[in-house]
């Protein structure tokens, strides 16, 4: 398994906000507990809000707080979308002005183990993504289907929600070709298209159904809380 889908599927693991054991990741993951612990640095550093260390265990938290303002996830990938925006507008001085305020939001990050600039590695080509996310944000409102390419891939999928993971953003489809539900990279989208037919809620397509087997799936792997 490369390391980006690694990564990704620990995100996965970490989101439903309980604490995971480095050892029970690491059987998961079917690797070491030294590679684990190296993936939790390199999450924390993308801007993946990680809380925990080595002897405790690992969880994902729901906001990152900057003194003295507590921000939600949605307020601060609104923050980082709009800084993304603005630093490659033709204006010079609105791309000087969200520089400026990048910088000194990296003043301030670092202190809550988050990280310096916009985007790292191995997620460092995630703002490729933001171009597309106003099409996503449509045609989940209008119940659009989407036809995108993927890998040289085309696929036809039913968005249904958008997530964000510290620089990071995902979408939450009922693809119609794989006739599976899947979490899409944003920023691995070469193109992207919305399509004139509209989808209507089925059973077992459903985020209802999304996510009730995720839950199913967490009850079946939640760790213990004890040390690993």
């Amino acid at each position: 398994m490369r390391r980006a889908d690694r990564l990704m599927n620990l995100i996965r693991h970490l989101r439903d906000g309980h604490l995971h054991r480095a050892s029970d990741l690491a059987e998961a993951m079917k690797v070491s507990l030294r590679t684990i612990y190296r993936d939790m640095e390199t999450l924390a550093k993308s801007g993946v809000p990680i809380v925990g260390e080595r002897g405790t265990g690992y969880r994902v938290t729901a906001a990152i707080t900057l003194p003295p303002l507590n921000l939600s996830m949605a307020e601060l990938e609104a923050l980082h979308v709009g800084l993304a925006a603005m630093r490659e507008a033709q204006d010079p001085d609105l791309a000087a002005a969200a520089s400026s305020l990048a910088s000194k939001l990296d003043g301030v990050l670092p202190e809550l183990n988050a990280p310096k600039s916009l985007a790292v590695y191995p997620f460092a080509d995630a703002a490729r993504g933001f171009q597309h996310l106003p099409k996503i944000r449509s045609a989940i409102r209008a119940r659009q289907k989407l036809l995108i390419n993927m890998g040289g891939r085309d696929r036809t999928v039913r968005p249904l929600q958008l997530d964000y993971w510290g620089r990071l953003w995902t979408c939450i489809v009922w693809c119609d070709t794989t006739r599976k539900f899947d979490e899409l990279r944003i920023d691995q989208i070469a193109s992207l298209r919305i399509l004139p037919s509209l989808f209507v809620e089925e059973d077992g397509k459903r985020l209802e159904d999304y996510q009730s087997g995720r839950a199913r799936k967490d009850e079946t792997t939640v760790a213990p809380d004890h040390q690993p």
